[in-house]
């Protein structure tokens, strides 16, 4: 009897092993396919955040088509802009001569012209105020326009002298 059971013990023994070695071929072959598995989800993830990056990046050709459609809406805006401003000019600050062709002339660029005199009296304040900070006044002369020479001191970019009129500053911002 003991025999019976030693070989009924060596059969359970052997079949246990060829179990034993069949269940790690097939945890080898789970292990395989799992990393292939994983490799795969590797490579899918990859071409996800490519096409992903594809999507927020828009071709470049369609990129400069747009930022071209821009600039020329921007630039009609600009024109329109400019000519409300020349309109609003004209009829707030008149040039100084009135002749009918030099009207013309002054209407189509009145504000650029505008702010260009209004700048050079405000660069000649800004370049005496740092050459000769202890004495930073300009004399106005007939060369100054009155309405730009008002326009600087009605906002209070300038000071007048307090003694002389006809001599003015750049308002101290700092104090």
């Amino acid at each position: 009897q003991l025999q019976k059971v030693k070989n009924d013990l060596e059969m359970v023994l052997s079949t246990v092993w060829s179990k034993n070695k069949q269940l790690e071929e097939d945890l080898k072959r789970e292990q395989q396919w799992y990393e292939e598995q994983k490799q795969i989800l590797e490579t899918l993830n990859k071409m996800e955040e490519e096409a992903n990056t594809e999507v927020e990046h828009p071709s470049t050709k369609r990129e400069l088509n747009e930022l071209k459609n821009k600039v020329l809406k921007l630039k009609i805006y600009k024109k329109e802009l400019l000519s409300a401003l020349g309109e609003f000019l004209d009829e707030h600050f008149p040039p100084p001569e009135e002749g009918e062709n030099i009207k013309k002339k002054i209407k189509s660029s009145c504000f650029v012209n505008f702010l260009n005199l209004v700048l050079l009296v405000f660069q000649m304040l800004i370049n005496t105020l740092m050459t000769t900070p202890h004495e930073p006044y300009i004399t106005i002369n007939e060369s100054f326009w009155p309405p730009y020479i008002e326009l600087l001191l009605r906002y209070g970019m300038a000071l007048r002298h307090p003694d002389d009129p006809n001599r003015m500053r750049l308002q101290a911002y700092d104090k």
